[in-house]
């Protein structure tokens, strides 16, 4: 499948300058530690990720394009994104990489530590499983549709629903915080139920119908442009399924970090994620600025 981009590009213009203080690992200047093009100290960054995510991630910590930056890059791969967004809070990892634009917005709603997006990566589409039906107009009167138990990817599920013709939903609809009760129109009856979202792939035989980010459906060996029965179009992506590189409020300047997103972009990095996700994962270079203006 050719890759298709979303969004405008950027460039960062970033000095290679020593960081002190940059992970919790000793910045030690050695010879080893050199970075060749640069002849600069490397600086260690700490990146926190989820399945397949974490997997760009160490290819990018092993790119041409991090030597070249004079970045060492750690992968921290951690299960679950509430326990990620907690270890970047924490200070365990200095960045992490695995959620979208509204899922950040959820967490910063319920945290008093709030993070903030240094970059964007990708959107990758929301897909509608199901083993028993071969396409949305065949699922059965009353049957039961799984959604994450997430705000944010509760309502995103919702939307794809509407979308699919499934649902109606309330004008007012919170994007943000809408939940099943906000359906004002069910012609099949349908049922509801909210599940960990990393569960998915592994409750498909036992479910209807169940609603499974692209993340997770990966790791479950499904690839939502062949299996699934319905999905998004990543060409018509809302700005809250955007994903994003996150760091802790306070810390998204640091010249380090800003450097995520520049290699996220680079050739090399972009030839393995199309190689390897099969057009799953859909690049987008926008600006923080225009996303994430408060």
């Amino acid at each position: 499948m050719k890759k298709k981009k979303v969004g405008y590009g950027f460039l960062l213009f970033a000095s290679i300058i020593l960081i002190s203080g940059c992970g919790k690992a000793s910045n030690a200047e050695t010879p080893e530690k050199k970075s060749i093009a640069s002849e600069q100290a490397v600086e260690k960054v700490i990146v926190g990720s989820v399945g397949s995510d974490a997997d760009i991630w160490t290819f990018i910590s092993k790119s041409e394009a991090a030597k070249e930056a004079g970045i060492e890059i750690e992968v921290k791969n951690i299960t679950g994104g509430p326990i990620t967004n907690a270890a970047t809070v924490d200070g365990d990892v200095d960045a992490n990489a695995f959620q979208s634009i509204g899922y950040l917005e959820s967490f910063n709603e319920s945290s008093p530590d709030k993070l903030v997006p240094i970059a964007t990566t990708y959107v990758e589409p929301l897909g509608i499983y199901s083993e028993k039906f071969e396409s949305v107009e065949d699922i059965a009167e009353g049957s039961t549709i799984a959604l994450a138990d997430n705000p944010s990817n509760t309502t995103r599920g919702l939307r794809l629903l509407e979308t699919a013709g499934l649902i109606k939903l309330k004008a007012d609809f919170d994007d943000g915080i809408g939940t099943p009760d906000d359906i004002i129109e069910n012609p099949k009856s349908l049922k509801f139920t909210l599940i960990d979202d990393l569960t998915g792939p592994r409750i498909l035989p036992d479910v209807d119908v169940v609603l499974i980010s692209n993340t997770i459906a990966l790791e479950g060996g499904l690839n939502v442009l062949k299996d699934s029965i319905f999905h998004e179009e990543a060409d018509t992506a809302l700005r809250a399924t955007i994903n994003v590189i996150v760091t802790k409020e306070g810390r998204e300047n640091e010249a380090a970090l800003q450097k995520l997103g520049e290699l996220y972009h680079s050739p090399e990095v972009q030839a393995y994620i199309e190689e390897t996700f099969d057009g799953t994962k859909v690049e987008v270079e926008e600006s923080i600025e225009t996303i994430w203006g408060e």
